[in-house]
């Protein structure tokens, strides 16, 4: 079995297609659950969206919610607006939100530098941490079981 190695330091949107749909073929015949999710409707969008006076965003947050899982993506705020308690009504918000929609769990990634200690005043722990993630810091994979 003969073969060669191509290495680009450039995108090859082609290629990382070819990645994607080799990836998900292999992940739908092995994981009920990665199958289930292709479905229209199985992976459910949530989004918070704070708006301020002049209905000008300042912040907010989007996840989705599949598995029975809440997985959170981006959650932000302006400089003006933190430290006041909206993040903490936001995520609890998210969370009662989600379990409404089924999930029971919740799920996030955060650097050492961002929100780890907020979380953790929320109730998520840390499952994992990656070390010098960038250099001189780390990032975290977060759960909570949710009520």
């Amino acid at each position: 079995m003969e073969y060669q190695i191509e290495v680009l330091c450039e995108q090859h949107d082609d290629f990382r297609t070819f990645l994607t749909e080799k990836i998900r073929a292999y992940n739908n015949e092995h994981s009920f659950h990665h199958r289930e999710s292709r479905q229209k409707g199985a992976v459910r969008p949530l989004h918070l969206i704070v708006t301020d006076q002049q209905q000008q965003w300042i912040g907010g947050m989007t996840a989705e919610v599949y598995w029975g899982w809440l997985e959170i993506h981006k959650f932000w705020f302006s400089e003006a607006y933190r430290g006041k308690g909206i993040g903490s009504k936001l995520l609890a918000q998210a969370e009662e939100t989600a379990q409404k929609m089924g999930a029971t769990k919740a799920l996030l990634t955060t650097y050492e530098f961002q929100a780890r200690t907020f979380y953790e005043a929320q109730g998520y722990q840390v499952v994992g941490e990656i070390k010098d993630y960038p250099p001189g810091s780390s990032y975290y994979s977060m759960v909570k079981t949710l009520k």
